[in-house]
């Protein structure tokens, strides 16, 4: 049976785990559904990249819009990318804010109700990270 649990030796990994997990249970239930969402996944997938047990890492494509979704204040964040550049060197420049990044203002209608105006929005955010994965994956 193969184990799906991280082995002693991922120190690393575990510290970003459990900084991404501490930050969710201090936020309002739905988050993680929300995150979910954000990312395109299944909420199965946050629990996996949140929960220092699993050893899934988790993409540094996806910073960016962790901190944005969750709400990360600066020093969640700072602890955060610590432990994160620890356990992925090599991804140190993908993750660092606004690199490779643009910010576009957008005039949109406003649809008359918060929750209509939030998934509408959701929506925009959600064709964005697509359509820049298919960019990035070049």
């Amino acid at each position: 049976m193969a184990e799906s649990r991280c082995a002693p030796t991922d120190e690393a990994l575990i510290a970003y785990k459990r900084e991404l997990q501490a930050v969710l249970d201090r936020r309002p239930s739905g988050m993680r559904q929300r995150l979910a969402e954000a990312l395109g996944k299944h909420r199965s997938f946050v629990t996996q990249i949140s929960n220092p047990l699993y050893p899934t890492p988790i993409p540094a494509r996806h910073l960016q819009t962790i901190f944005e979704i969750c709400h990360f204040s600066a020093e969640e964040r700072q602890r955060f990318l610590h432990a994160y550049y620890r356990a992925h060197p090599r991804h140190r420049q993908m993750a660092v804010e606004g690199e490779g990044f643009r910010h576009l203002t957008l005039r949109v209608p406003d649809l008359g109700s918060s929750r209509l105006n939030r998934q509408f929005d959701q929506t925009i955010r959600d064709f964005i990270h697509r359509l820049s994965g298919l960019f990035a994956a070049k």
